[in-house]
């Protein structure tokens, strides 16, 4: 899992849409902490550092700690709203999360060696990626960083499959179907590239 890191916050005694504007044009950002039986807690979080670790990766997969009022708090990024226009960070909402916590997240795919997949290298194939996250219940603490595929030796026609992702202890699928991730399918032809002759109409 992605490695974990501390946000200090602040307690927010004021809610509603007039306190939030307030807040982003002071360099913050609202958020909630929610879970584990306990009252909503309403924090202000730093907008900045926010934003980058948002855009840095895994931000929705990594478990961390939020000071607040002398506490630590371990939690897990569950949502979050960027504003439709201007995609400025609106509001976080954070999860409490302890080690018997199990949570449902989505955990990217990568694709491996692609050069190695003679349907791609040889034959110009395309790879059609079916499923860009995969669903799973796992540990709040030990949910994976991303599923690594490995396309060595796939040709066209040939797909992967449920059954191919390395499970780590503790973490299932959502969906225990056999369902496709991704096939490699033979290159697209553009119409106006097939030459086409038309024959003589006959008397």
């Amino acid at each position: 899992m992605s490695e974990s890191y501390t946000v200090k916050a602040e307690a927010r005694e004021k809610v509603g849409k007039g306190a939030a504007r307030h807040l982003r044009r002071n360099g913050l950002v609202p958020a909630v902490i929610y879970g584990d039986k306990q009252e909503p807690l309403p924090i202000v979080v730093p907008y900045k550092e926010t934003f980058l670790r948002l855009h840095a990766g895994g931000f929705l997969t990594t478990v961390i700690t939020i000071e607040v009022g002398g506490k630590k708090i371990r939690v897990l990024p569950k949502d979050y709203q960027l504003d439709v226009v201007k995609d400025t960070l609106q509001h976080i909402d954070y999860l409490r999360v302890s080690s018997k916590t199990v949570v449902q997240v989505r955990v990217p795919v990568h694709f491996l060696n692609e050069d190695a997949s003679p349907g791609i290298k040889n034959k110009d194939g395309v790879l059609n990626i079916v499923q860009h996250d995969i669903e799973v219940n796992a540990p709040a603490e030990q949910i994976p960083d991303a599923f690594e595929l490995d396309l060595a030796g796939l040709d066209i026609g040939d797909s992967i499959h449920a059954s191919a992702l390395k499970l780590p202890k503790g973490v299932t699928l959502v969906d225990e179907s056999e369902f496709t991730i991704a096939s490699i399918v033979p290159p697209q032809v553009d119409e106006e590239d097939i030459e086409t002759t038309e024959e003589p109409e006959g008397e």
